[in-house]
Parts: C-alpha cells; structure tokens; sequence
C-alpha cells in the first residue's frame, strides 16, 4: 500500500517518522506542497492522498487527483467547509478527518487569551517593553467575578468549561445540543438572547456552518453588556469583523480575541514582516492595545500535531484496505 501525504511541514515529521516505524509495510511519501491540480500528479499510484492546507479542495484539484486514480482523501484537520463537496461527489471521494485531536489545544488558548484581555497584559507588556513600571490605568478584571458565556459544548467547550470552574468564574452555555451532564449542573440558557444579556465574555466554539455564519453580528453584540469580551478560536466566518471593529470603536466590545479571520486564507501563516498586509482590517485589529491575534495557532501544540499525523494515516490506511475508517466524513 502507498499514501502519499501533501504539506508536510517540518513540525509534522517527527510524528510521521514515528508512524513510519510502527507501520513499515505502507509506503509514504510526501512533498511539503500544497494540493492543487498541477501537485496532484505527484500521487499517481497511491492508493490514498494526507492532506492539511489552507487552500480550497476546489474542483480542478480534486479532478486532477481523480484523473490520477486517487479518490481517497484523508484530512489532517476537522474542517471540511473548504472541500468542493458536489465535485467530492460526483468524482466519488472518500473523505476523513480528524474530528477530535486535542480539544484542550484550542480550548487552554482561547482561556488563556481570555484571561490577557481581563487583565490588560498586551497593554501592560507594551508599557513594561518601554520601561514604564506606572500600574494605572492598567486595572485587570479577576476572571471569578465574570460570568462567562460559552457557545458550543462540544470537545472543546467542556474543557474551556473545566478550565474556567478552575478560575471560579460563573459560567453558562448555549447549545442546540445540549450536553446531559452540562444540563444536569444547570448551566444551560435557553437563548443566546439569555447569554448575551448576561454574560461579561462570550466564547466560541461551535462550527463555521451556514447556520452560524456571523452568529456574532452587530445585532448580537448590540443585546451584550456594556464592556463584553469575546474570544473566537473556532471559525472565521462565525464573526462579522465590521460589527467587531465598531463595537470596539463604541466601547462596547471592552477586548477580542481572535485565531481565526473570515479571510485568512492566504494571510495566515505567511511572514509579512516589512510589507503591507493585503487586508487593512487585520492591521487595524492588530493595532489595538485590547485586541489579541494569533494566527490560527489554538490548535497548534506537540500533542495535537502528533494526533493529527497519526489519525489521519490510520484512516489513510484503511480507505486503502477498501473499508471505512471511524472517522470517516458523510457528506
């Protein structure tokens, strides 16, 4: 059997040499390249492709890995929102992911950037960096005193939930699907009108369906409280950037924290160091003493990389075989 694997960056070999030693019947070879329909080609004879890329699988690509006899398509991320998925059908793919890799990645980031926004640390950091050891008017917030809204309790939610019982801040949670042991400690709320009401930070972890595009808008942030924080480490497109600049610019949104842009494609994890960025409104964002930024990094930790690697080859392996890895994606 051979799989051959696309955008392999450096961090991921050692993971992948790991698996190359438990598994030495599979022959893998891989190209730190992106797929598109010119790399494509470089499968031809694998019986399966591994893939993690920012790009679309739009329709030419997933074409050209068809036109090379490769219809396996084993994913290195949970995402499927960028795969041209009635091209995935009519060339008939089979598609996994890796839906739980480590929800305490994400889940530790954003309560991490959470609490820099209740106390200021960009700020103070900025101040310290110039040798200003003034405290005020750099007051924190202490994170027991805040009730904290979470939106999704999935994987992810329930250890950003864990992690602020910890802190002892009162915390209550949405979902369409509410989680039973959540619903038996009452932290449910019927609404997200409930929650934005009574919540000083609102977090995010639900996924960037349709139904969810620009759940925070400027009529949600309009039904918050005066001075709310809200922290998005799960998609892009859950959040409407220009209500965020302007409850910024009012002073009703107090701090944001952001790893994920509705256009970061392209624009995350590339260096621009010394040159213009291409979207004026993440230069804007980034500006900002009570904005945080982090490039789509949430996720990025040893433990989660070495989960990703190896998830996606054992379901790479089993497509191979004929058979449906448990992480298989109807779609």
């Amino acid at each position: 059997m051979k799989i051959f694997a696309y955008g392999i960056r450096d961090d991921e070999k050692p993971s992948l040499e790991e698996w190359k030693v438990i598994n030495p019947e599979i022959q893998v070879d891989y190209t730190q390249d992106l797929l598109t329909s010119e790399t494509a080609k470089l499968a031809k004879g694998a019986d399966s492709v591994v893939v993690y890329q920012q790009l679309d699988y739009n329709r030419d690509s997933l074409a050209a890995l068809a036109d090379v006899g490769v219809t396996n398509l084993s994913l290195r991320n949970v995402g499927t929102d960028n795969i041209d998925l009635d091209a995935a059908r009519e060339f008939k793919f089979n598609i996994s992911n890796v839906p739980v890799y480590s929800p305490n990645a994400i889940a530790e980031h954003s309560m991490i950037q959470l609490a820099r926004l209740f106390r200021q640390t960009k700020e103070l950091d900025a101040k310290v960096a110039e040798h200003n050891l003034r405290w005020a008017p750099t007051i924190g917030r202490e994170m027991r005193m805040q009730t904290v809204g979470i939106i999704g309790t999935g994987h992810i939610g329930r250890v950003a939930i864990n992690i602020l019982k910890g802190f002892g801040a009162k915390v209550i949670a949405y979902d369409k699907y509410p989680n039973a042991e959540l619903m038996s400690e009452g932290l449910y709320v019927d609404t997200l009108d409930e929650l934005y009401a009574q919540a000083d930070a609102v977090s995010l972890y639900v996924p960037g369906l349709p139904e969810n595009y620009h759940l925070i808008d400027a009529e949600a942030i309009g039904k918050m409280k005066d001075g709310v924080v809200i922290v998005n480490t799960a998609r892009g497109n859950l959040i409407d950037v220009d209500a965020i600049i302007a409850g910024l610019n009012s002073g009703k949104i107090s701090g944001f924290g952001m790893d994920v842009y509705e256009n970061e494609v392209g624009l995350f994890n590339e260096d621009w160091t010394n040159r213009d960025f291409p979207d004026e409104k993440i230069a804007d964002l980034i500006a900002r003493k009570n904005v945080l930024v982090t490039p789509h990094t949430a996720f990025y930790t040893t433990k989660a990389v070495s989960e990703m690697v190896q998830q996606s080859f054992d379901a790479a392996v089993v497509f191979g075989k004929g058979e449906k890895p448990e992480t298989f994606v109807e779609y």
